[in-house]
């Protein structure tokens, strides 16, 4: 937050003193992040419409998952879509995360800096959907590539007009999730369209951006081979922009997080895909010449 920047606060009085609310508003629940005390619900939302705070679930440090070398992901609180294999129903609610200052994920970057220079690594912004935060996620994304580290964006492209031209620019690398190749059955995986994806990762492939698309196997949801034949077109359309996709077989690892928040489960008694399924959806995008994780 810049010097001149001021915000209307709450009175001294109103703020709780507990060792709970330390914890949940100071810190956010983030070790390491600072988090705007006494904010106004009014400053909170022009906060969030500038990017000097963003809501933020979680992080953390990891190699080789979200991105290329040691990354940084920041798991952004919100999300538009309800997919029915949400690993993360916990980032749905954007009033669920707590809200970090711009300053202070800046620095947490520049902390790591160095390693993931050594590394090959960087910051990745996941969720939830890191586009229902655009300000804050660019603003991080600027301030890294000034650094000379890294970026990636995991996303839906469900938000594509969140994200200008000048956005996109500081994009290194997308995550770009294309969760079915024909709209019917996108909206019932998801509950949104599939168009604005199309449309982001070909906004991506005119910029020049790398793409690595991932398409989640889910057996008698998005496997039939019409839908994985339609992905592949998809992905055609994105030219070299794509580096490869990962095919990423349905698990049962979020299931308890729908428990817990008492959300009905759909996939309650889903398997995840056979290897000769896996092999097959490999084999199709494999025939439209893309290489295949």
């Amino acid at each position: 937050m810049s010097e001149t920047t001021e915000f209307r606060t709450t009175t001294r009085h109103m703020l709780k003193r507990s060792r709970q609310y330390a914890s949940q508003t100071l810190m956010g629940g983030l070790s390491g992040f600072e988090s705007p005390i006494g904010l106004d619900r009014r400053d909170r939302i022009e906060a969030l419409k500038t990017g000097d705070i963003g809501f933020v679930h979680s992080w953390d440090i990891n190699t080789s998952v979200d991105g290329p070398g040691t990354r940084m992901t920041v798991f952004m609180s919100g999300c538009p879509l309800r997919c029915q294999y949400c690993q993360n129903p916990d980032t749905w609610k954007m009033r669920d995360g707590r809200p970090v200052y711009l300053e202070a994920m800046i620095k947490k970057v520049e902390r790591y800096a160095d390693l993931f220079k050594a590394t090959g690594g960087g910051i990745t912004f996941s969720g939830g959907e890191s586009m229902m935060q655009p300000a804050f996620v660019s603003r991080v994304f600027r301030a890294a590539k000034e650094m000379g580290v890294h970026t990636c964006l995991d996303t839906s492209g469900f938000l594509n007009k969140n994200y200008t031209d000048e956005m996109i620019e500081d994009i290194d690398l997308c995550l770009l999730d294309v969760k079915s190749g024909d709209e019917e059955t996108y909206h019932r995986v998801t509950g949104g369209v599939l168009a604005p994806t199309i449309e982001f990762g070909q906004r991506l492939a005119r910029a020049g951006k790398k793409i690595w698309v991932r398409f989640v196997l889910v057996p008698g949801l998005t496997d039939s081979e019409e839908n994985v034949e339609n992905v592949a077109r998809i992905c055609e359309t994105f030219g070299e922009a794509i580096e490869h996709i990962d095919v990423l077989g349905f698990h049962q690892l979020g299931r308890p997080k729908w428990h817990e928040l008492r959300i009905p489960y759909p996939l309650e008694d889903a398997k995840g895909p056979s290897a000769a399924l896996k092999a097959r959806v490999t084999r199709q995008f494999e025939d439209h010449g893309f290489v295949v994780y």
